[in-house]
């Protein structure tokens, strides 16, 4: 049996010998921390010796919980188990009579809401992300997408499942889809449509740890197992402190509060996603640290990180805005733009280097984000004076989310259309949002001209995938 890196330092083994290969760049080569960085984050953000070692390990962990209810799906005969699954997930656990104990262990798990979790704090998050409107998603799409795509190692489980060939917008819509579920107002309640995506996403992660290291093109002793936990932390991570950093980069203001708030949603939103509860992080700073721990951990960019960063960067010239359908030229121009908006939005915070890794061209500049940060800032910070206005600006901002990707992709947040494709079952009940409530996609651009100028780019931006 093969011994974790931990173990294998207990017990004065070379720990190398148990590491994915992924990981050893670091051990050979520690990355340099700026002092500024240190000032930043309160300490040095390299991990401790154990740190790393208990990190190395998750690299070869998964999801118990899920992972067990997936066997048994497929002992018990995988559509009868599938069907059970999702009619557990739309009517409880309670409503199967003589529930099998694997998939009813499995909900009794995800049912019990953690004594740490506070509605309160995590429905500020969601006022939160409404508030943003489509600036967030920029940040999401066009930071922590695009970057991410840096991590080589992360990108295989990518690459072998189709990633490529589904092409980047419908990734992006199906992840939009999820986001717009999880931020949606009661979305994450037990039958709210935040809760549904996730676990559906956590039941697809699952298949993909099944089935993808039987597969000859996957390495597990260069990537470790596919979709592992720290893969998870590190994507659960980008839409709490990444985004953070990046709408206040964008001019947004964000208080204690709204970091607070933004990082206890997504806290929640990992635990139902089957994230350890000892990877989790309570405040911005940590899960920065956290995030930068995952880094050492990843290979560094290759051919996947071309392929992926072009894709998504030309995925602005293929969007079809209906209402322009009768102006070829106007429509042209338009998506012209907002491809130029997505490059400048990188460029404020990837490097040349890094850019030319992505396969993005290199002579972009950050005009975008400097010409609109102060109109941003003034026009965020006066709506947020009174409460009246920061309604409106909340309900202004979840409206450009859901007709973002209702415009550019069609999907509307009154019909079912399930992260990462996943469909019901037959006859399962489907968890959709109340009619004209805005669980339909993860949008990006901005307000339109005039008031809300400061949200971003014309309405009809992109939407962000993860």
């Amino acid at each position: 049996m093969k011994q974790t890196a931990s173990a294998a330092a207990a017990t004065g083994a070379d720990p190398a010998a148990t590491i994915p290969r992924r990981a050893l760049h670091y051990m050979n080569r520690p990355m340099k921390v700026p002092p500024w960085m240190r000032l930043a984050l309160g300490r040095d953000p390299s991990p401790s010796k154990a740190e790393w070692a208990d990190m190395v390990a998750a690299l070869m962990q998964g999801d118990p919980a899920m992972d067990k209810c997936v066997t048994w799906m497929f002992e018990h005969g995988a559509r009868e188990g599938r069907d059970l699954f999702y009619r557990a997930l739309a009517n409880g656990i309670d409503s199967i009579p003589d529930a099998p104990a694997p998939l009813r262990d499995f909900f009794n798990e995800i049912e019990r809401v953690p004594d740490w979790v506070d509605w309160e704090l995590l429905d500020e998050g969601v006022r939160f992300h409404h508030r943003i409107g489509l600036a967030g998603p920029y940040i999401l799409r066009d930071l922590a997408l695009m970057g991410g795509y840096l991590l080589s190692g992360f990108n295989q489980a990518l690459v072998l499942t189709g990633a490529l060939n589904k092409g980047a917008g419908q990734r992006i819509a199906e992840t939009g889809k999820w986001w717009m579920d999880c931020t949606e107002e009661n979305g994450l309640r037990r039958f709210g449509p935040g809760f549904r995506s996730s676990v559906e996403v956590r039941l697809i992660h699952a298949m993909v740890r099944r089935h993808l290291p039987a597969r000859p093109e996957w390495d597990v002793a260069e990537y470790g197992l596919p979709v592992n936990q720290i893969d998870m932390v590190a994507t659960y991570l980008a839409f709490g402190p990444i985004m953070l950093l990046g709408v206040r980069a964008m001019g947004i203001p964000v208080t204690r509060r709204d970091s607070r708030a933004v990082m206890h949603l997504w806290k929640y939103v990992a635990w139902l996603m089957g994230v350890e509860e000892k990877w989790l992080c309570d405040d911005e700073r940590q899960g920065l640290v956290r995030l930068y721990h995952t880094f050492v951990t990843q290979s560094p960019p290759d051919w996947t990180s071309r392929e992926l960063g072009h894709a998504l960067s030309e995925e602005p010239l293929t969007r079809q805005i209906p209402w322009l359908k009768d102006f070829p030229k106007v429509h042209e121009w338009r998506l012209k733009l907002q491809y130029q908006m997505h490059l400048s939005t990188t460029s404020l915070f990837l490097s040349k280097k890094q850019r030319r890794q992505l396969g993005l061209p290199e002579k972009i500049y950050p005009w975008f984000p400097l010409l609109t940060a102060a109109p941003r800032f003034v026009w965020y910070s006066s709506q947020s004076l009174f409460p009246g206005s920061r309604r409106r600006l909340e309900k202004l901002g979840r409206f450009l989310q859901v007709n973002s990707l209702t415009e550019m992709y069609g999907i509307k947040p009154d019909f079912a259309r399930h992260a990462h494709g996943v469909k019901p079952a037959p006859g399962v009940p489907t968890a959709t949002p109340a009619a004209g409530s805005a669980a339909g996609a993860h949008a990006t651009g901005a307000a339109s001209t005039g008031g809300a100028a400061g949200a971003g780019p014309a309405a009809g931006g992109c939407p962000v995938a993860h």
